[in-house]
């Protein structure tokens, strides 16, 4: 069964379609820039968190794969319901996609935070489930 394709918000296809956009954040003065430069804040964290949660994948042993892979679902949706609560203040407004944008950024870099630390354990430390790194 195909699936209906969804309508991306226009911040997400301006975000798509101006790279240059990201240059130009600390000059943003409308909401529609601004809430693209969110987005692509957002994008930015999420795709550094991603390459650290791939490396602590690859070190982890296989049950630990499926334990971390169970708790970086259940992190996401977490992360993704506070995120609509934090910014339904401003449901239908045009600052909602930003405000939502930023939740997700800020705690997406806190979760990248966290897994890089575990990259980090020391040999000894029971309360970090990697081996020591090389």
């Amino acid at each position: 069964m195909e699936r209906p394709m969804k309508r991306l918000p226009l911040y997400l296809l301006a975000l798509l379609s101006a790279p240059a956009l990201a240059d130009n954040c600390d000059k943003a003065t409308t909401q529609t820039d601004l809430n693209v430069c969110a987005a692509a804040d957002y994008q930015q964290a999420d795709t550094a968190m991603n390459a650290i949660y791939k490396k602590v994948m690859d070190r982890a042993s296989e049950a630990q794969r499926d334990l971390l892979k169970k708790a970086q679902n259940a992190w996401l949706s977490v992360r993704d319901a506070d995120c609509a609560f934090v910014s339904s203040g401003a449901n239908g407004g045009s600052v909602q996609p930003m405000t939502e944008s930023q939740c997700l950024a800020d705690k997406t870099r806190e979760r990248a935070a966290f897994l890089e630390s575990l990259t980090q354990c020391e040999e000894g430390d029971v309360s970090c489930p990697l081996p020591p790194g090389p």
